[in-house]
């Protein structure tokens, strides 16, 4: 076989380009096991080079059913990349061994993949031969028993994937077409509304206190004495939690209800909202 042969063959084997093939081929003899070697080690040095940039596109990969259901980010650089064929094999892959794993990210990463090398291993090569940042992000899994899991995908790219994905899990033993119609539309819900968690007194205390300096702030610079300032952050920052809480956000398919209202309609005595996750790209 000819060099020009056997770095044709290098590059359909590594996706690698011309140059970076031919050098490698002249490096290791005209050994392609070795070539390739030498490829995987100068990927790697590319790929921590493109570390440092932003990666603020990709894709959120969906995957499980009623039973189980995972989300995970996996983010590039750009569009262009977020649709191409190798970037989409590689994040449908991982989503459903990341279901497999329960979002243990320290798992995952070990996992061997399809072609028999690990989920990290993969993820070098794709960076290599890419040319962008690639990582993985957030991850999240519902798997607990007794519940019932939905999601809703918007913007989708293909498939099981999409810039942004919400994951709902209640917890009831009925299994009616009425319990699936609200699973998805409370689905679609959170993904319009984002609320920042289930009830008032579960958003984080950093949250509330850096809005409360906003009000704060924004209510002095009005020229506003002290004692009206708190009375008015006091309402403020009651709005703020209704508005951001679950449970309480006006109802998108009917505003003049709340979510709480909706479940409470709905007449099903052991229907509880167990959990939501809702994962954006670039967020």
């Amino acid at each position: 076989m000819s060099d020009i042969e056997k770095v044709k063959q290098l590059r359909e084997a590594t996706g690698a380009g011309f140059k970076d093939c031919n050098l490698a081929v002249k490096e290791s003899g005209g050994d392609l096991d070795k070539a390739v070697e030498i490829l995987r080690v100068k990927g790697i040095s590319k790929a921590s080079k493109k570390m440092s940039r932003d990666a603020k596109d990709g894709v959120i990969a969906t995957s499980g059913d009623e039973n189980k259901i995972s989300v995970i980010e996996v983010n590039c650089e750009t569009d262009f990349v977020a649709k191409n064929n190798d970037f989409v094999s590689f994040a449908k892959e991982l989503c459903e061994l990341n279901n497999e794993n329960n979002s243990d990210l320290e798992k995952l990463n070990k996992c061997k993949m399809l072609n028999d090398q690990t989920v990290e291993d993969n993820l070098v090569t794709l960076i290599a031969k890419m040319g962008e940042k690639i990582t993985i992000g957030k991850v999240k899994t519902f798997n607990q028993p007794g519940t019932k899991n939905f999601n809703y995908l918007h913007t989708v790219v293909t498939d099981n994937l999409s810039k942004l994905s919400v994951i709902v899990s209640l917890e009831t033993v009925e299994n009616s077409d009425l319990v699936k119609s609200f699973g998805k539309q409370l689905s679609m819900h959170i993904a319009a509304s984002n609320p920042l968690a289930l009830s008032s007194d579960l958003i984080e205390k950093d949250v509330l206190q850096k809005e409360l300096v906003l009000v704060t702030e924004e209510l002095k610079n009005s020229g506003k004495p002290d004692e009206i300032v708190q009375k008015i952050s006091l309402g403020k920052m009651n709005k703020f939690k209704e508005e951001n809480a679950l449970l309480t956000q006006a109802w998108v398919m009917e505003p003049k209800k709340k979510v709480q209202d909706i479940v409470k309609d709905l007449n099903i005595s052991d229907l509880k909202i167990n959990g939501f996750y809702r994962l954006k790209i670039g967020e």
